[in-house]
Protein backbone atom coordinates (compact mmCIF):
# COMPACT_ATOMS: atom_id res chain seq x y z
CA UNK A 1 0.00 0.00 0.00
CA UNK A 2 1.55 3.41 -0.86
CA UNK A 3 -1.26 5.36 0.65
CA UNK A 4 1.25 8.13 3.12
CA UNK A 5 4.38 7.04 1.47
CA UNK A 6 7.23 9.63 0.01
CA UNK A 7 9.09 9.02 -3.12
CA UNK A 8 12.63 10.46 -2.99
CA UNK A 9 14.58 7.97 -5.40
CA UNK A 10 13.22 4.80 -7.34
CA UNK A 11 14.44 2.39 -4.87
CA UNK A 12 11.41 3.45 -2.29
CA UNK A 13 9.46 1.04 -4.32
CA UNK A 14 9.54 -2.15 -4.76
CA UNK A 15 9.64 -3.84 -8.08
CA UNK A 16 6.19 -4.64 -7.36
CA UNK A 17 5.07 -1.47 -6.23
CA UNK A 18 6.38 0.30 -9.22
CA UNK A 19 4.65 -2.08 -11.78
CA UNK A 20 1.24 -1.21 -9.94
CA UNK A 21 1.72 2.49 -10.55
CA UNK A 22 2.79 1.51 -14.52
CA UNK A 23 -0.57 -0.61 -14.81
CA UNK A 24 -2.41 2.55 -12.73
CA UNK A 25 -0.87 5.14 -15.57
CA UNK A 26 -1.97 2.52 -18.61
CA UNK A 27 -5.51 2.49 -17.07
CA UNK A 28 -5.96 5.87 -16.94
CA UNK A 29 -4.88 6.27 -20.62
CA UNK A 30 -6.99 3.77 -21.35
CA UNK A 31 -9.96 5.50 -19.84
CA UNK A 32 -8.87 9.07 -18.39
CA UNK A 33 -12.69 9.81 -17.56
CA UNK A 34 -12.73 7.45 -14.91
CA UNK A 35 -10.20 8.81 -12.99
CA UNK A 36 -11.61 12.87 -13.64
CA UNK A 37 -12.47 13.61 -10.20
CA UNK A 38 -11.18 10.89 -7.93
CA UNK A 39 -9.23 13.84 -6.34
CA UNK A 40 -11.86 16.28 -5.50
CA UNK A 41 -10.98 18.38 -2.45
CA UNK A 42 -7.19 17.33 -2.65
CA UNK A 43 -4.54 19.84 -2.73
CA UNK A 44 -1.18 19.98 -4.10
CA UNK A 45 1.41 22.30 -3.60
CA UNK A 46 4.38 22.29 -6.34
CA UNK A 47 7.39 24.09 -5.08
CA UNK A 48 9.77 25.03 -7.78
CA UNK A 49 13.26 25.83 -6.72
CA UNK A 50 14.67 25.55 -9.92
CA UNK A 51 13.14 26.69 -13.52
CA UNK A 52 11.07 23.47 -15.09
CA UNK A 53 8.15 22.95 -18.02
CA UNK A 54 7.78 19.39 -18.12
CA UNK A 55 8.13 18.51 -15.01
CA UNK A 56 5.94 21.03 -13.03
CA UNK A 57 3.64 21.15 -16.15
CA UNK A 58 2.91 17.67 -16.17
CA UNK A 59 2.52 17.75 -12.14
CA UNK A 60 0.01 20.39 -12.12
CA UNK A 61 -2.12 18.77 -15.43
CA UNK A 62 -1.82 15.35 -13.41
CA UNK A 63 -3.92 16.64 -10.36
CA UNK A 64 -6.12 19.36 -12.19
CA UNK A 65 -6.91 16.14 -14.35
CA UNK A 66 -7.95 14.23 -11.06
CA UNK A 67 -10.31 17.05 -10.21
CA UNK A 68 -7.67 18.10 -7.63
CA UNK A 69 -6.28 22.16 -7.29
CA UNK A 70 -2.73 23.31 -7.05
CA UNK A 71 -1.01 26.10 -5.10
CA UNK A 72 3.24 26.62 -4.81
CA UNK A 73 5.65 28.73 -6.79
CA UNK A 74 7.67 28.20 -9.91
CA UNK A 75 10.13 30.01 -8.84
CA UNK A 76 11.86 30.68 -5.36
CA UNK A 77 12.20 34.86 -5.49
CA UNK A 78 8.27 34.41 -5.28
CA UNK A 79 8.12 32.96 -1.67
CA UNK A 80 9.85 33.70 1.49
CA UNK A 81 12.71 32.14 0.35
CA UNK A 82 13.63 35.04 -0.61
CA UNK A 83 13.92 36.44 2.83
CA UNK A 84 16.09 33.90 3.79
CA UNK A 85 13.48 31.16 4.96
CA UNK A 86 15.24 27.69 5.63
CA UNK A 87 13.84 24.46 3.18
CA UNK A 88 12.54 23.23 6.51
CA UNK A 89 10.36 25.99 8.08
CA UNK A 90 9.17 25.82 4.65
CA UNK A 91 8.23 22.59 4.18
CA UNK A 92 6.44 22.91 8.04
CA UNK A 93 4.32 25.33 6.62
CA UNK A 94 2.93 24.39 3.47
CA UNK A 95 2.41 20.33 4.79
CA UNK A 96 -0.03 22.74 7.11
CA UNK A 97 -1.86 23.58 4.17
CA UNK A 98 -2.05 20.73 1.69
CA UNK A 99 -2.85 17.15 0.49
CA UNK A 100 0.92 16.61 -0.92
CA UNK A 101 3.93 18.10 -1.55
CA UNK A 102 6.04 18.10 -4.93
CA UNK A 103 9.41 19.68 -5.05
CA UNK A 104 12.20 20.48 -7.68
CA UNK A 105 15.71 21.83 -5.70
CA UNK A 106 18.84 22.58 -7.35
CA UNK A 107 20.56 21.25 -4.50
CA UNK A 108 21.96 17.22 -4.47
CA UNK A 109 20.49 15.69 -1.16
CA UNK A 110 17.68 18.62 -0.61
CA UNK A 111 14.46 16.09 -1.09
CA UNK A 112 16.18 13.73 1.69
CA UNK A 113 16.59 16.99 3.72
CA UNK A 114 13.16 18.58 3.37
CA UNK A 115 10.87 15.03 4.07
CA UNK A 116 12.48 15.21 7.71
CA UNK A 117 9.81 18.12 8.10
CA UNK A 118 7.00 16.57 6.22
CA UNK A 119 3.10 15.90 7.84
CA UNK A 120 2.10 14.74 4.19
CA UNK A 121 3.62 12.71 1.11
CA UNK A 122 6.30 14.40 -0.71
CA UNK A 123 7.54 13.64 -4.22
CA UNK A 124 10.81 14.48 -5.03
CA UNK A 125 10.57 16.27 -8.40
CA UNK A 126 14.82 16.45 -9.06
CA UNK A 127 17.26 17.27 -6.53
CA UNK A 128 20.60 18.90 -8.02
CA UNK A 129 22.51 16.52 -10.12
CA UNK A 130 21.12 13.61 -7.68
CA UNK A 131 17.51 12.00 -8.44
CA UNK A 132 14.25 12.31 -10.32
CA UNK A 133 12.29 9.57 -9.33
CA UNK A 134 8.93 10.49 -11.17
CA UNK A 135 11.62 11.47 -14.85
CA UNK A 136 12.48 7.52 -14.20
CA UNK A 137 8.73 6.45 -13.57
CA UNK A 138 7.83 8.11 -16.86
CA UNK A 139 10.68 6.62 -18.29
CA UNK A 140 9.84 2.92 -17.34
CA UNK A 141 6.24 3.76 -18.30
CA UNK A 142 7.69 4.70 -22.09
CA UNK A 143 9.79 1.50 -22.20
CA UNK A 144 7.21 -0.96 -21.21
CA UNK A 145 4.18 0.55 -23.25
CA UNK A 146 5.94 0.71 -26.47
CA UNK A 147 8.82 -2.81 -26.03
CA UNK A 148 6.08 -4.59 -24.01
CA UNK A 149 7.91 -5.26 -21.01
CA UNK A 150 10.63 -4.23 -19.37
CA UNK A 151 13.22 -6.84 -19.34
CA UNK A 152 16.19 -8.44 -21.60
CA UNK A 153 16.93 -4.52 -23.33
CA UNK A 154 20.03 -2.99 -24.03
CA UNK A 155 20.03 0.28 -23.38
CA UNK A 156 22.78 3.36 -24.06
CA UNK A 157 23.15 6.29 -22.06
CA UNK A 158 24.53 8.98 -24.26
CA UNK A 159 25.80 12.79 -23.13
CA UNK A 160 26.16 14.04 -19.53
CA UNK A 161 26.12 11.20 -17.17
CA UNK A 162 28.14 13.08 -14.95
CA UNK A 163 25.42 15.56 -13.54
CA UNK A 164 22.11 13.72 -15.60
CA UNK A 165 20.31 13.17 -12.95
CA UNK A 166 17.32 11.58 -14.88
CA UNK A 167 20.13 8.67 -15.81
CA UNK A 168 21.33 7.99 -12.29
CA UNK A 169 18.15 7.18 -11.84
CA UNK A 170 17.17 5.61 -14.53
CA UNK A 171 20.20 2.71 -14.46
CA UNK A 172 19.28 2.05 -10.89
CA UNK A 173 15.91 1.40 -11.21
CA UNK A 174 16.40 -0.75 -14.84
CA UNK A 175 18.76 -2.53 -13.02
CA UNK A 176 16.45 -3.95 -10.79
CA UNK A 177 14.84 -6.09 -13.71
CA UNK A 178 16.20 -9.46 -15.27
CA UNK A 179 18.61 -8.82 -18.02
CA UNK A 180 19.45 -5.60 -18.45
CA UNK A 181 22.49 -4.15 -19.91
CA UNK A 182 23.76 -1.15 -19.80
CA UNK A 183 25.95 1.41 -22.84
CA UNK A 184 27.72 4.57 -20.94
CA UNK A 185 28.23 7.07 -24.02
CA UNK A 186 30.22 10.16 -22.73
CA UNK A 187 33.09 12.30 -22.85
CA UNK A 188 35.61 11.75 -20.63
CA UNK A 189 34.50 14.55 -18.16
CA UNK A 190 31.28 13.81 -18.08
CA UNK A 191 30.96 9.86 -17.61
CA UNK A 192 28.89 7.95 -15.21
CA UNK A 193 29.70 8.59 -11.71
CA UNK A 194 31.24 5.89 -9.55
CA UNK A 195 28.07 5.53 -7.12
CA UNK A 196 25.94 4.39 -9.48
CA UNK A 197 28.18 1.81 -11.21
CA UNK A 198 28.29 0.25 -8.13
CA UNK A 199 24.77 0.59 -7.38
CA UNK A 200 24.77 -2.09 -10.44
CA UNK A 201 27.62 -3.95 -9.36
CA UNK A 202 26.95 -7.72 -11.25
CA UNK A 203 24.77 -6.09 -14.22
CA UNK A 204 26.55 -5.90 -17.43
CA UNK A 205 28.10 -2.16 -18.62
CA UNK A 206 30.66 -0.99 -20.99
CA UNK A 207 31.91 2.71 -21.43
CA UNK A 208 32.61 4.48 -24.29
CA UNK A 209 33.10 8.19 -25.89
CA UNK A 210 32.04 6.51 -29.70
CA UNK A 211 27.73 7.11 -30.02
CA UNK A 212 28.23 5.60 -33.60
CA UNK A 213 30.09 2.20 -32.59
CA UNK A 214 27.65 1.68 -29.76
CA UNK A 215 24.28 2.52 -31.47
CA UNK A 216 23.48 -0.67 -33.66
CA UNK A 217 23.86 -2.71 -30.51
CA UNK A 218 21.00 -0.85 -28.12
CA UNK A 219 16.92 -1.42 -27.92
CA UNK A 220 16.87 2.32 -26.35
CA UNK A 221 18.73 5.26 -26.75
CA UNK A 222 18.21 7.46 -24.05
CA UNK A 223 20.08 10.89 -25.22
CA UNK A 224 20.86 13.45 -22.69
CA UNK A 225 21.90 16.94 -22.92
CA UNK A 226 24.91 19.21 -21.89
CA UNK A 227 23.33 20.81 -18.53
CA UNK A 228 24.94 24.40 -18.72
CA UNK A 229 23.46 24.67 -15.74
CA UNK A 230 26.26 22.55 -13.99
CA UNK A 231 28.83 24.10 -15.41
CA UNK A 232 30.94 26.94 -13.25
CA UNK A 233 33.59 27.16 -16.25
CA UNK A 234 31.61 28.35 -19.24
CA UNK A 235 34.50 27.56 -21.80
CA UNK A 236 34.41 23.81 -20.84
CA UNK A 237 30.24 23.75 -21.65
CA UNK A 238 30.82 25.01 -24.94
CA UNK A 239 33.43 22.91 -25.43
CA UNK A 240 31.74 19.83 -24.48
CA UNK A 241 27.96 21.00 -25.37
CA UNK A 242 28.00 19.46 -28.87
CA UNK A 243 29.80 16.38 -28.36
CA UNK A 244 27.25 14.21 -29.83
CA UNK A 245 24.32 15.06 -32.15
CA UNK A 246 22.01 12.86 -33.27
CA UNK A 247 20.84 12.88 -36.69
CA UNK A 248 19.32 10.65 -39.42
CA UNK A 249 22.51 9.39 -40.74
CA UNK A 250 23.74 8.07 -37.56
CA UNK A 251 19.89 6.70 -37.30
CA UNK A 252 20.81 4.22 -40.25
CA UNK A 253 22.91 2.51 -38.10
CA UNK A 254 20.23 1.36 -35.09
CA UNK A 255 17.84 -1.23 -35.01
CA UNK A 256 14.74 -0.49 -36.58
CA UNK A 257 13.07 -1.02 -33.54
CA UNK A 258 14.66 0.83 -31.12
CA UNK A 259 13.56 3.65 -29.41
CA UNK A 260 14.86 7.47 -29.27
CA UNK A 261 13.87 8.72 -25.46
CA UNK A 262 15.25 12.18 -24.24
CA UNK A 263 13.77 13.41 -20.91
CA UNK A 264 14.08 17.05 -22.29
CA UNK A 265 14.50 20.03 -23.15
CA UNK A 266 16.81 19.14 -25.72
CA UNK A 267 19.26 21.79 -26.73
CA UNK A 268 21.83 20.34 -29.71
CA UNK A 269 21.84 16.61 -28.74
CA UNK A 270 19.28 15.51 -31.22
CA UNK A 271 18.42 17.42 -34.82
CA UNK A 272 15.19 17.98 -35.49
CA UNK A 273 15.45 15.67 -38.83
CA UNK A 274 15.22 12.61 -36.36
CA UNK A 275 11.67 13.95 -35.25
CA UNK A 276 9.42 12.48 -37.59
CA UNK A 277 11.49 9.06 -37.44
CA UNK A 278 9.23 6.60 -35.63
CA UNK A 279 11.96 5.57 -33.52
CA UNK A 280 11.46 9.12 -31.72
CA UNK A 281 9.43 8.60 -28.49
CA UNK A 282 10.36 11.47 -26.32
CA UNK A 283 7.31 13.78 -26.94
CA UNK A 284 5.20 10.55 -26.33
CA UNK A 285 7.54 10.29 -23.49
CA UNK A 286 6.69 13.72 -21.87
CA UNK A 287 2.92 12.85 -22.59
CA UNK A 288 3.38 9.73 -20.21
CA UNK A 289 4.53 11.72 -17.56
CA UNK A 290 1.44 13.12 -16.68
CA UNK A 291 0.09 9.75 -16.72
CA UNK A 292 2.24 8.42 -14.21
CA UNK A 293 1.58 11.04 -12.03
CA UNK A 294 -1.86 10.99 -12.33
CA UNK A 295 -1.17 7.23 -11.06
CA UNK A 296 1.67 8.39 -8.54
CA UNK A 297 -0.46 10.80 -6.64
CA UNK A 298 -3.57 8.64 -6.62
CA UNK A 299 -1.61 5.82 -5.12
CA UNK A 300 0.19 8.30 -2.16
CA UNK A 301 -3.52 9.71 -1.22
CA UNK A 302 -4.66 6.83 -1.38
CA UNK A 303 -8.24 8.11 -3.07
CA UNK A 304 -10.87 5.27 -3.83
CA UNK A 305 -11.29 4.36 -7.55
CA UNK A 306 -13.31 1.70 -7.14
CA UNK A 307 -11.05 -0.91 -8.93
Amino acid sequence: MLKGRNLIQPEDFSVEEIDEILELSQKIIDNPSKYSRICEGKLMATLFYEPSTRTRLSFESAMKRLGGQVIGFSEPNSSSVSKGESLGDTIRTVSSYVDVIVMRHPQFGAANEAVKYTEVPFINAGDGGNQHPTQTLTDLLTIKSLKGNLENHTIGLCGDLKNGRTVHSLVKAMARYKNTKFVFISPKELEMPEYIKEAIKGHEYYETTNLDEAIEKLDVLYMTRVQQERFEDKAEYDRLKDYYILNKAKLNHAKKDMLVMHPLPRVNEIDTDVDADERAVYFKQAKYGMFVRMALITRLLGVDINE
